[in-house]
């Protein structure tokens, strides 16, 4: 957003140097659950960065009981910046990723993050795409014919936006709906919401639909309406 405060600092040698690396990590096995976790790192993002830094593993605690899943960081921010690390399986290796990464001023690059989805998801299913945003910056019209593509691929987009900016909103519920999954928004201070949410997508990922509907019978409201969503 024009208002957003820039910062001059960088680290992308260091952010490259991990993408090198990543090669070497335990990447996933045939029997993974596969989750595309897709953050906005611009610099208004620093909050829920933090927060998602913190409760990283969710992901793969929220799914011992049900089967195993497999993590792929991906994030935009500075000037038309967009990375992506490998395939990794452990809590650890996905927090070093996350723990290397600055948020730097910039606009929105939420095409880019649909369409490296549907590059990997052709490769080898993904079951769940999760964004955490707070705005909109780019055509929403393209943009929900690209969730409308990873639905046809059998590939999800769960949004999680931050505040309730309401365009951005509006083009979130489109495109998760298009997808055939869900939109929810969050405060980045109520940790426990966020940690609600991100568990319950990793045991969508690695159950399916009926491991959700179970989490949701004792699960919050939260995990109710997110359950709901998917059944529309």
């Amino acid at each position: 957003m024009s208002d957003r405060k820039l910062t001059t600092r960088s680290n992308t040698q260091a952010i490259d140097q991990f993408i090198d690396q990543s090669a070497t990590l335990p990447v996933a096995s045939q029997q993974s659950g596969r989750i595309l976790f897709a953050l906005d790192a611009t610099a208004s993002r620093q909050p829920s960065w933090d927060a998602a830094c913190h409760l990283h593993s969710e992901l793969f605690l929220a799914t011992g009981a049900v089967g195993h899943i497999a993590i792929q960081l991906c994030y935009y921010r500075g000037f038309k910046e967009f990375k992506a690390t490998d395939w990794v399986t452990r809590p650890e290796h996905l927090l070093r990723a996350m723990n290397r990464v600055q948020c730097l001023g910039g606009q929105t690059q939420i095409g880019r993050v649909l369409q490296h989805a549907m590059k990997e998801t052709r490769a080898k299913a993904v079951k769940a795409v999760i964004l955490i945003v707070d705005c909109c910056e780019e055509p929403v019209d393209s943009l929900c014919q690209q969730a409308g593509e990873l639905g046809m691929l059998n590939t999800p987009l769960f949004i999680f936006q931050e505040g309730n900016e309401p365009r951005a909103s509006q083009a979130f519920k489109q495109m998760a709906h298009l997808s055939g999954g869900a939109w929810m928004p969050f405060d980045h201070r109520a940790v426990a919401q966020l940690k609600e949410l991100l568990g319950a997508v990793a045991v969508y990922a690695s159950g399916g639909q009926s491991a959700l509907d179970d989490l949701a019978r004792t699960g919050s409201a939260d995990i109710k309406r997110l359950t709901q969503q998917l059944k529309r």
